[in-house]
């Protein structure tokens, strides 16, 4: 490996790599919010209580396939092959000339929604079920429960999984060079084809994902460790069976008053 030409490259060509990496960054945050936006919308619409009979029922049946074939179907193709049907297809099919960079953002939002909407259904089974059977008791809607009981549960409990699908779409991106997205690693294709130093030139960009994974993933841990709030809480039992508990309420508001 030669130092000289890593330095050599890196300055004449940090320009392009910036805004490769920009762009690589922007795909990926756009699109995992989007996809994540699906995976809730997804589950919110799978855990619906199926009705015994009638038109409800068949409406919820259909969508329920529906909203499987999808998860399925995007869980079980490369993305790669996803970005070239979806870019090319829509423009033989259909004439749509589409933008790369708005492709490659919907591209990695479908693909991202599909694998969320496991990753929240899975949360949302983790759920006690409880909780539901209290919220229906105080005459909460299904939708009301979902959204202020249960997903601000399951949100905390993705988070890790949310964040490690965040990595993985930074990573992914480097394929979108297909449709000629100029991300990453299609910037250091370029690069790479005007110096023929392939080596050197891809040690560069190998070094910058890197960054920007590692870099994320403590974003992401400490935004963890602060939705799990203080280590140092106390928990007081209000159990009036429990004379130790009673007892030790007694001693902090006596020493209060």
């Amino acid at each position: 490996m030669n130092i000289e030409w890593i330095i050599k490259i890196i300055q004449d060509n940090w320009p392009m790599f910036l805004n490769g990496a920009w762009v690589t960054l922007y795909i990926s945050i756009i699109g995992t919010i989007i996809g994540t936006g699906i995976g809730l919308l997804i589950g919110l619409v799978k855990t619906i209580p199926m009705p015994e009979k009638g038109s409800k029922r068949i409406t919820l049946k259909i969508a329920n396939a529906i909203l499987t074939a999808y998860t399925e179907f995007f869980r079980g193709t490369p993305m790669i092959v996803q970005a070239m049907v979806i870019y090319y297809g829509s423009a033989l099919a259909f004439g749509i000339d589409m933008d790369r960079t708005f492709a490659a953002i919907f591209i990695v939002s479908i693909n991202t929604g599909a694998y969320m909407s496991e990753i929240v259904r899975g949360g949302i089974i983790s759920i006690d079920k409880g909780q539901f059977e209290a919220a229906q008791a105080i005459g909460m809607t299904h939708t009301q429960t979902m959204m202020n009981v249960v997903f601000p549960q399951v949100i905390r409990n993705i988070l890790p999984a949310t964040g490690n699908e965040f990595v993985i779409n930074i990573k992914d991106t480097s394929v979108l060079n297909v449709i000629s997205v100029s991300e990453l690693y299609f910037a250091t294709k370029t690069v790479a084809g005007a110096n023929f130093r392939y080596f050197e030139t891809f040690f560069v960009t190998l070094i910058l994902y890197f960054i920007m994974t590692t870099v994320l993933t403590q974003i992401l841990r400490y935004i963890e460790r602060r939705m799990d709030g203080p280590d140092n809480y106390e928990i007081i039992h209000s159990d009036p069976l429990n004379s130790n508990s009673m007892a030790s309420v007694y001693e902090k508001t006596k020493g209060k008053g």
